[in-house]
C-alpha cells in the first residue's frame, strides 16, 4: 500500500469510522427536509387562529399565500443549508484542517516519510465531494417534501438542479478554504471561525455592493436563490454563466490544494524541545 492509498484509507476511517460524516449529513440534509415542514406547520397554525389574526385586525391571507410555495420553503432550506449546515461542516472538519497537527499526530508519519502530497491530496478528495454531495441532496430533499406537503409548485426542478449545484459547489470551496488555512497554520479553530463570519458576511457584502454575478464563486448561494426564485426555466446563457461561475470555483480549490501544499513543503517541523511547537 502506497503513501497516498493508505492516507486515503486514514482520511476515510476518521471520516465515517468516527460518526462526523454521519452527523454532518443528519443536520445538512435533516435541516433541508425539516424547513417545508415547519413552515407548512407554521401556514396551518395560522391558518387555525384566523379568525383571531382577523380579530385583531391582521389580514393573514397574503402571507399563508407566500408561505405555501415551494420556493420559499426551498430558499429557506437553502439559507439553512450555506450557514447553519456549513458552521456544522466546518468544526466537525477541524481534525481534517490542521487539528491533527496541534495533537501532534502528523508527527511521527511526517518523520517517516510521508510526503506532503501524499498527507493533503486525500483531504482534498474526500472532504469537499462529501460537503458537494450532501449539499446538492438536501437540496433535492427539500424540493421533494415541498413539492409533496404545497399545491403551489413554483419551482422548476431544472433550476432547483442548477441551484443544488450551485448550493453544494459552495460548501466543497468553504471546505477547501478551511482545509488551506488549517493546514497551512495548524490553527484549526481560527480557520474554522473566518470560514464561519466569511459565510455569513460575504452575502450581505454582494447584496449591498452587487458583486453577487458570475463568475463570484463566494456568491454562488445568490445565484442559487435567483434559480429557485425564477419563475421560468432558466436560459441557455443563465445556464452557461452557472456552470462557468461553478468550474472558477473548482479553478479557486485547486489553487487552495496548491497553496496548502506549498506552505506543507515549506514547513519545518521541529520534533524536539517545546512540545507547543510544529
Amino acid at each position: 500500500m502506497n503513501q497516498t492509498t493508505a492516507s486515503f484509507k486514514k482520511e476515510g476511517l476518521s471520516f465515517f469510522r468516527t460518526g462526523r460524516f454521519f452527523i454532518i449529513a443528519a443536520v445538512i440534509v435533516g435541516l433541508a427536509t425539516f424547513m417545508p415542514l415547519l413552515l407548512a406547520g407554521l401556514m396551518a397554525f395560522m391558518e387555525a387562529f384566523s379568525e383571531v389574526y382577523a380579530d385583531m385586525g391582521m389580514d393573514i391571507e397574503g402571507m399563508t399565500g407566500f408561505l405555501a410555495t415551494n420556493s420559499s420553503a426551498i430558499i429557506n432550506s437553502a439559507t439553512n443549508t450555506t450557514q447553519v449546515g456549513l458552521v456544522v461542516l466546518v468544526v466537525l472538519l477541524n481534525r481534517a484542517a490542521g487539528g491533527e497537527q496541534k495533537k501532534r499526530t502528523i508527527i511521527i508519519p511526517k518523520s517517516a516519510g510521508l510526503s506532503s502530497f501524499s498527507y493533503l491530496f486525500p483531504k482534498y478528495i474526500i472532504y469537499p465531494l462529501s460537503a458537494f454531495a450532501l449539499g446538492f441532496v438536501a437540496m433535492l430533499s427539500s424540493y421533494g417534501v415541498s413539492a409533496l406537503l404545497f399545491d403551489a409548485n413554483d419551482v422548476l426542478f431544472s433550476n432547483l438542479v442548477m441551484a443544488a449545484l450551485l448550493i453544494g459547489a459552495l460548501l466543497a470551496l468553504y471546505v477547501c478554504f478551511h482545509l488551506t488555512l488549517g493546514t497551512a497554520t495548524g490553527m484549526a479553530g481560527l480557520s474554522a471561525a473566518i470560514c464561519i463570519i466569511a459565510a455569513f458576511l460575504l452575502p450581505l457584502i454582494f447584496g449591498v455592493t452587487g458583486g453577487d454575478g458570475v463568475f463570484n464563486p463566494f456568491a454562488m448561494d445568490i445565484l442559487a436563490f435567483n434559480a429557485i426564485m425564477s419563475g421560468e426555466a432558466l436560459g441557455g446563457s443563465d445556464i452557461l454563466d452557472i456552470v462557468f461561475t461553478i468550474l472558477f470555483a473548482i479553478g479557486v480549490m485547486v489553487v487552495t490544494f496548491l497553496i496548502a501544499l506549498f506552505a506543507q513543503n515549506a514547513r519545518k517541523i521541529d520534533n524536539s524541545g517545546n512540545e507547543k511547537e510544529l
